[in-house]
This record gives structure tokens, C-alpha cells and sequence, in this order.
């Protein structure tokens, strides 16, 4: 018989084994409660968001110029940005009204990956919503063990396979640094662009310490249970069609030991692709209750003690491909998974909690977004194809760029030993300076790198070489080969980076490697008849877009005619200090003469120059610049500048311009394209004011004709209700822009405000009777900025004796834009009140569940809303916000 006491002892044995959470209940005979935070049990949900977008910036700027494509927006990030980025910052639940009853963070409880070059544009542009994404990577670290949602990328999304070794691990190296200076943490996981994956690049990774990353099914080739003692020849599964189990994690191992004689590894997560296929083709994104049934089929029914559903698709799915799903995510991650008992995790946290036991062997080069390896990225493989066109420029394309990489390689060993003590290092490094551009960064840059204290000229040549090289990476960007013609803008864009990269081993080097590029690209067709193939693609769509410090000085010389610039002005990446300027007018002439130094913000490059500019009048410019050659010469020049415009002689004042200059000249078409738009619009004012009074008076003139045909239903002659919409919205801009200028006052006339509101409600009742349609996009944009900043005042600074009238304001400016049917976006006043009801109202003992208050900032209003006459007029306000307040009007009652 076996002895109690030795079984006892046995059983303690055992317990120990176990985690202390779990070893308390059984000691103390109570019922086993496990947290799945801690000890895995039951099932988790990770649903992993790709957020990306490649680099758009233009490489002379360092910003990105405007995209007709993307109309109405400025570009297809800030596009994106308003249909995905920021609605799943501010995702909203709703009631069965369309009213807003919550408003989640939907980074806090996807798994996710921002690009850098997504990020820095984000940082940028809105600092509110970057701000939330970093919030919310600290908050779910919080909620899982120290394990944040956010994992790194690659960082400009090459595709790892094709690259060599040394850019392989610069790509991870800038992707974690990147990564780190954002989070304030180092990165556990890392996404591979278009999951493209081989061995040299796990190899890589592993060797830069990255723990995990993410498959697609078809990527892995075959899996067993991990050896043990007790089973140390575990049978391999076959699973290269895509048949592996995605609901538990992988270790891979590298076939070699390492000098401990152990087997260096990383972990792998396989997404389920059916499921993520379905939320990004299909209609599981309906609704959240679809999404976790659609969810729910893949759970095994095995008493496995975990187990994992994890999904993963393009971050920009949710919002911007799917409009409005930002919102099915949000319901499912507060409220249908729990209700499930569902465990929102991310890969880091689960595999914190649920370590590998099986490991598995990876196909040799594949990605998720081509059944042919890496092909589409290289070759005519049919992949991104379409209408009849073929891919075959891709190969001629990537061999050409791997022809420049290689003569660029040879230009910065051979440069760059001048400069720095190990120069491969030193570009690994870069990143710290891509990230932060001040005087004081860069010198300290310098100071670990150089190997001697470095003149002005050669710190500018040490940049050229290291932006040489970062043009070199960020041409192999994947989407310059992922569609199907190498015009495409993504393809133009490579080319760009590509053709900087030349220009700066030029000027560093005295080299000259464009005109053997321009051949290679010869052998790239084009399916574009224009065209022919990527060398006239580079003539008509990179050489053209080409910039130098004489055009931007030209563009400062032009625009200067229409701008205030002060002394020293930031002009995109460069800083301009003027060191002189003269303007005289003439009738329909202005000559301007300067002498200007401009400086790169990237290659501290710096050339002094003198401008001349003639505006003839109209679109037509006459601008010349040259290096400064000394005070002597230019006040001559000056001199006989403005004596020659008294004469008032176009031809004679070209003429003496030309004397003084090499005869070359910059025209408005010169300009940088955000800037001559503008100048054209300003240029044009005139002539469309004349044209809204013509159009003004035929409508008055015809009004009564007009409103007949309405009163038989007839229909308007076209001519006349094109009168009357353009003399309509004349108007109407005109009542909108004076209600901007009113209430931008410190102390706005509240009978002058009125006034504007009343006229605007009466354009609205007149454009409805003449069935008129606006098409008033900065009538909107002011309405809004109106309806937000007085919504802020309102809660944050109003007097009592004022607050009555600014709530009616505000009342009267949500139902204009109704009337105006100008589809007003008010997601950010309902952002406003709703984290204001449910923060600074809620405390004023309304009695609200605590639970669900949003912290926001103390109110500073001194204001007290306990009076029910004020909180009803603020909560019907509310209710025009589309916030749900039913619950403080019901207290009311």
C-alpha cells in the first residue's frame, strides 16, 4: 500500500510545479478561479491591423504635394487619416438612434503595426491622434503584463528576401529604433513586409533580438510537437497547403547550433486566413455579432486548456476599404467578446502565457500577397495584374536598382572613410538623426561617429552620403512593384528616391551614374503607349519633378510677391534668411530684388544668391537668380533694376535683368505645386468676383421667371440655375466668412453674429425653394472649426450671464449646416461633450455609473449646471451632437 505521508509528499511536489495562482486554491480546497491574464486558459482573440502607407513625401520637400486622386482631400494619407486613422482613435458605439453611447480606442485592444513613414506623417499632422496611439500601446501593456499591443515594421516595408544582408538588418535595426523612440520601449515582435520571409532574414531577426513574428498559413511547409524526453521523435504534419492550426504559437529553429550548442529560435503566430480574408473581402464586418460567430467557427472543441483566434488584414481595412467598421471592432472588443468570455490579448501577452510546443518549418521564400514566392516583387508573374497588362518591366526595374544600390555602396566606402570611424555603423545609426533633425542631435551624432572633429563642408558631405543611402532603401519600397505598371505614382516614386540618390552621390563623388541608370530603365516596358518603357518614364515623370536650391529660391522670390515672409522663413525643409529685399510698384508692374541664403534642413547644404523678380501683371512672372557675387555688384544690379522699371518699359526692364543674370528664368510654372495653386487662386479672385456679380444679377433679374417654372414643375433652364446656385453660395460664403471673423473676436458682437445666422438661414429657405445643391467645402470647414471652438469655450471658459446665448449660437450653427444640407462632420464637438458629460457633469452628481466616466481635464467654466433650465438646454444641445443624454434628461424629469 502506498503511504499517505509519501503520497503527500508527492502531491506537494506536484503543486509546486504549478503557478502560485493555482497552487493557493488547491491547497485551501477552494474552486480552481484562473485568470486568463496570467495562466492561460479558454479562448483569446488577437485581431493584428497592418497599418501602413508608403513614403509620399517629395525628396527635394520632405512633404508630401497635393493628389488630385485623393480629392477632396489633400493627399491619400490625410484621406485615409479621416476615414480609418482617426475614427478607430475615436471608434463610436452607438445606440439604436445613431447616438453616441460610447467612444473607444480601438489601438488599446487591436494588435497593430504603424510604419515609420505612417507615423512620422501622423506625428506631424495630428499630434492628437499619435498621442492616442501611443496611449494606447501604454495602456494595453498595462491591462497584459508589461506586453504592449504594438509591434515594429521593417522600417520603409521592403521586401526582406530580395534585399542583401546589410540593408536586411539596417531595415530591422531603423525599424526598432524607430519603434523605440516612439514607445518608449523595445519592440517584441516585428512585421515583415507583405509577410515576405526566407531564412537569411529570420536569421536577422533572431540575431536582433525580435521574439515573434506573423505568417500567413500558406507560408509554413510542415509542424510537429516540440521534442521531449518523453516523445523525442514527434511525426511531422504536412500543412504546406495552408492547413496549419492558426490558434496556437510556433518556434522556429535555425538549422545550426550556436556555440553553446543550443538552437537560436523565433517564435511565429499564423494568422487564420480564411477568417481574415472574409474581413477583408467578404461581409463579416456586418456587424460585431457576425464578426464573433464568423470568429467562433474556428474554435476547436478538443479541451485544449487555450487557445488563439487570431486574424490579421491591412490595418486601413477598418475605416477606409470598409467605411464605418471602425465601429464593429469597437462593440465586439467592449462588449461581445467578453460576453462570449473571450480574452482580447495580443501575440507578445499570449505567448508570455502559453509558450511554443510545437515548432514548425517554413516554406523558403515566401509572402501572403503572392502565391509565387517573392515574384511579384522581381517578375512577370501575373500577380497584381490586370486589363491585359503585363509585368514585365519589373524585373528590368529591380535589376536596375540593384545596379545603382551597388555603385552607391562603392561611392560611401570609398567617401565616407573621410568622415566616420565605421561607416556601416554609422548609417545604422542614422535613424536617430532621420527622427530628430536639431543642431544639437546632429552634433552628437557626429561626435560618436566621426573618427576627427569635422569641418562645416564635411558635415555636409557626410549627410549627403548618409541621405545617398537612405534614398538607396527607401527606392526598394515594396509598392514599387506591387500593381500593374511601372507609371503608377508608386513606381514614379521609387524612381524618385532612386534619382536622388544619383544626385547626391554626384555631389559628393563627382560621379556620374545617371545616364547608365536611364539605359537599364530602357529595358523596363511600359504598357503606356506615352511611354514606351521606364527610361522616358524617368524623362517625363522624376527629371521634371527634380528640384535645386536655385528653384527654391525662385519659389521664395514669387510667392514672396503674395506672402509676408519675415526674416528667416521655413520654406518646407529648408530655412531662408533674407538678408535684403526691395519692392517697388509700377502700375501694372512690382519688381522685387533680394539677396537670400538658404540652408537644407537635411544636408545643411547652404548657397547665398540674389533674386530678381518682374511681375508683369495676370499669371505672368519674369524671376532670375544667381550666386551672391558680392555687396558691390548687387547694389549696382539693384540700382539699375529699379531705374530701368520707372520707365515703365516691360521690354526694357527684361532686358536689363538678363544683363545682370545668365539669362535663364523661372516662370509661376516654376513653382512648387501647393504654393502656384495658391498664387492662381489669389490671381483669379478678381476675375470670379466679377463673375459672381454677372451671376448675382441675372438670378435677381430672373427670379420670378425662375420661381414660375418651379410653381408649374417645370424644369429650370439650366443657365439660370446655375445663376442661381453660384449667386446663392456666393452669398452664402460671404455671410460665413463674416460670422468667422466676428466670432474670432475676443468679445464677438452677439446682434452681429445673429445677424450673419439669420441671413444664412434665409439663403438656406431661398436655396430650397430654387432646389439649389452647394458645393461649399470651405463653408463646411469653417462651420465646423466654428461649431468646435465655441462648443470648447462653452464648456470650458463661459460667464454665466453669456452661456444662454452661446448655447443658442451653437444650436443655430448645427441647424444651418443642416439647412445648408452641408453634411457637417461634428465628430470632434461630439467628442468634446461627450467626454465633458461624462467627466465634469457626471462629478456635479448627476449619478452616472462611475465604471464608464472617460477621464478628461477638469472643466475651467465657472459655471454651475446643477441648474436643470441650463443642463436641459446643454443636453438638448447633446441630442443635436448626435450624444446619447437620455439618461440626464430622464433625472430631469
Amino acid at each position: 500500500m502506498t503511504n499517505h505521508s509519501e503520497t503527500a509528499s508527492a502531491l506537494d511536489a506536484a503543486l509546486t510545479e504549478l503557478k502560485p495562482e493555482v497552487q493557493q486554491p488547491i491547497r485551501e480546497n477552494r474552486p480552481l478561479t484562473l485568470d486568463p491574464l496570467k495562466t492561460a486558459t479558454g479562448v483569446y482573440v488577437t485581431i493584428h491591423g497592418h497599418f501602413y502607407q508608403p513614403p509620399r513625401e517629395n525628396p527635394y520637400l520632405d512633404a508630401i504635394e497635393r493628389q488630385p486622386s485623393a480629392a477632396p482631400f489633400h493627399d491619400w494619407n490625410e484621406r485615409i487619416y479621416h476615414e480609418c486613422y482617426r475614427p478607430n482613435a475615436f471608434a463610436r458605439v452607438l445606440n439604436d438612434r445613431g447616438e453616441a453611447i460610447g467612444i473607444v480606442n480601438n489601438y488599446e485592444y487591436l494588435s497593430f503595426n504603424i510604419g515609420a513613414t505612417l507615423m512620422t506623417w501622423l506625428e506631424r499632422y495630428d499630434m492628437e491622434v499619435y498621442k492616442r496611439i501611443i496611449e494606447a500601446d501604454r495602456k494595453s501593456a498595462e491591462r497584459l503584463n508589461g506586453h504592449g499591443n504594438a509591434i515594429a515594421q521593417v522600417y520603409n516595408h521592403i521586401i526582406m528576401p530580395l534585399a542583401n544582408e546589410r540593408d536586411k538588418y539596417t531595415q530591422i535595426r531603423w525599424g526598432k529604433e524607430d519603434f523605440r523612440l516612439r514607445f518608449g520601449r523595445d519592440p517584441e515582435g516585428m512585421w515583415l513586409a507583405e509577410t515576405a520571409v526566407d531564412a537569411l532574414t529570420i536569421e536577422a531577426l533572431i540575431a536582433e533580438d525580435i521574439k515573434f513574428i506573423i505568417l500567413a498559413p500558406s507560408q509554413a511547409q510542415r509542424c510537429r510537437a516540440i521534442p521531449t524526453e518523453s516523445n523525442p521523435e514527434p511525426e511531422w504534419l504536412e500543412v504546406g497547403g495552408g492547413q496549419i492550426d492558426p490558434t496556437r504559437p510556433y518556434r522556429y529553429y535555425l538549422p545550426e547550433t550556436d556555440d553553446t550548442g543550443e538552437r537560436k529560435f523565433i517564435d511565429i503566430f499564423f494568422y487564420d486566413g480564411p477568417i481574415s480574408r472574409d474581413m477583408g473581402f467578404n461581409d463579416v464586418l456586418t456587424s460585431s455579432q457576425h464578426l464573433v460567430g464568423r470568429l467562433g467557427l474556428a474554435i476547436h472543441g478538443d479541451r485544449r486548456p487555450s487557445q488563439l483566434l487570431s486574424v490579421a488584414t491591412d490595418g486601413e481595412t477598418f475605416g477606409h476599404h470598409k467605411r464605418g467598421k471602425e465601429k464593429c471592432l469597437a462593440y465586439a472588443f467592449t462588449e461581445e467578446f467578453s460576453r462570449r468570455g473571450w480574452t482580447v490579448t495580443n501575440y507578445a501577452h499570449y505567448l508570455s502565457i502559453t509558450p511554443p510546443t510545437w515548432e514548425v518549418e517554413l516554406k523558403p521564400i515566401t509572402a501572403w500577397s503572392c502565391s509565387h514566392g517573392v515574384n511579384r516583387w522581381q517578375d512577370d508573374c501575373g500577380c497584381g495584374g490586370g486589363g491585359g497588362w503585363h509585368q514585365k518591366w519589373r524585373r528590368p526595374l529591380r535589376e536596375s536598382l540593384n545596379w545603382l544600390r551597388d555603385e552607391a555602396i562603392q561611392v560611401y566606402e570609398e567617401e565616407a572613410t573621410r568622415f566616420f570611424a565605421d561607416p556601416w555603423g554609422t548609417r545604422d545609426e542614422y535613424i536617430q538623426v532621420i527622427r530628430d533633425r536639431s543642431e544639437d542631435n546632429l552634433q552628437r551624432f557626429f561626435e560618436r561617429h566621426q573618427n576627427h572633429t569635422l569641418k562645416q563642408s564635411e558635415q555636409v558631405d557626410a549627410l549627403r552620403l548618409l541621405e545617398m543611402q537612405r534614398h538607396s532603401l527607401l527606392m526598394y519600397t515594396s509598392c514599387g512593384w506591387f500593381f500593374e505598371e511601372i507609371s503608377r505614382p508608386e513606381g514614379v516614386q521609387i524612381l524618385r528616391y532612386a534619382a536622388r540618390a544619383i544626385e547626391l552621390a554626384g555631389d559628393v563623388a563627382g560621379i556620374e551614374l545617371e545616364r547608365e541608370f536611364i539605359a537599364r530603365l530602357a529595358w523596363a516596358p511600359s504598357n503606356v503607349e506615352l511611354f514606351k518603357d521606364g527610361a522616358n518614364v524617368y524623362h517625363h515623370l522624376v527629371q521634371t519633378a527634380q528640384i535645386s536650391l536655385e528653384q527654391v529660391a525662385a519659389h521664395y522670390a514669387i510667392s514672396g510677391l503674395f506672402a509676408n515672409y519675415s526674416e528667416q522663413q521655413h520654406l518646407y525643409c529648408y530655412q531662408a534668411y533674407r538678408r535684403d529685399y526691395q519692392l517697388q510698384r509700377m502700375g501694372p508692374l512690382t519688381l522685387a530684388v533680394g539677396q537670400l541664403q538658404l540652408i537644407s534642413d537635411i544636408t545643411r547644404e547652404s548657397l547665398d544668391l540674389v533674386f530678381a523678380v518682374l511681375h508683369l501683371g495676370g499669371w505672368d512672372f519674369h524671376c532670375c537668380i544667381q550666386p551672391f557675387a558680392g555687396r558691390r555688384a548687387y547694389t549696382t544690379m539693384k540700382e539699375q533694376l529699379f531705374a530701368a522699371i520707372q520707365e515703365a518699359s516691360v521690354a526694357h526692364a527684361i532686358l536689363v535683368m538678363n544683363e545682370h543674370f545668365d539669362g535663364k528664368w523661372y516662370s509661376l510654372r516654376d513653382l512648387f505645386a501647393e504654393e502656384r495653386h495658391r498664387i492662381m487662386r489669389l490671381l483669379s479672385q478678381e476675375t470670379l468676383m466679377r463673375l459672381d456679380q454677372l451671376y448675382s444679377q441675372v438670378y435677381r433679374d430672373n427670379y420670378g421667371v425662375m420661381m414660375g417654372f418651379h410653381r408649374d414643375e417645370l424644369p429650370v433652364p439650366k443657365e439660370l440655375q446655375v445663376a442661381a446656385e453660384i449667386a446663392l453660395g456666393h452669398r452664402c460664403m460671404m455671410e460665413v466668412t463674416g460670422l468667422e471673423q466676428e466670432m474670432g473676436n475676443a468679445v464677438g458682437d452677439l446682434e452681429k453674429i445673429s445677424c450673419h445666422l439669420s441671413e444664412l438661414e434665409a439663403i438656406a429657405t431661398e436655396a430650397a425653394h430654387m432646389r439649389c445643391h452647394f458645393q461649399l467645402s470651405e463653408a463646411k470647414r469653417i462651420l465646423e472649426g466654428l461649431i468646435e471652438r465655441s462648443l470648447w469655450h462653452l464648456l470650458h471658459d463661459a460667464k454665466a450671464e453669456t452661456v444662454e446665448s452661446a448655447i443658442a449660437v451653437l444650436e443655430r450653427l448645427i441647424a444651418v449646416g443642416e439647412k445648408l444640407h452641408l453634411a457637417l462632420c461634428l465628430d470632434r464637438a461630439q467628442e468634446l461633450l461627450f467626454y465633458w458629460l461624462q467627466g465634469t457633469l457626471a462629478e456635479q452628481s448627476i449619478g452616472v455609473d462611475e465604471e464608464n466616466i472617460t477621464p478628461t481635464d477638469a472643466s475651467d467654466s465657472s459655471i454651475d449646471w446643477q441648474g436643470s433650465g441650463l443642463r436641459r438646454r446643454l443636453l438638448l444641445l447633446g441630442q443635436q451632437l448626435k450624444v446619447d443624454v437620455n439618461l440626464w434628461l430622464e433625472q430631469l424629469q
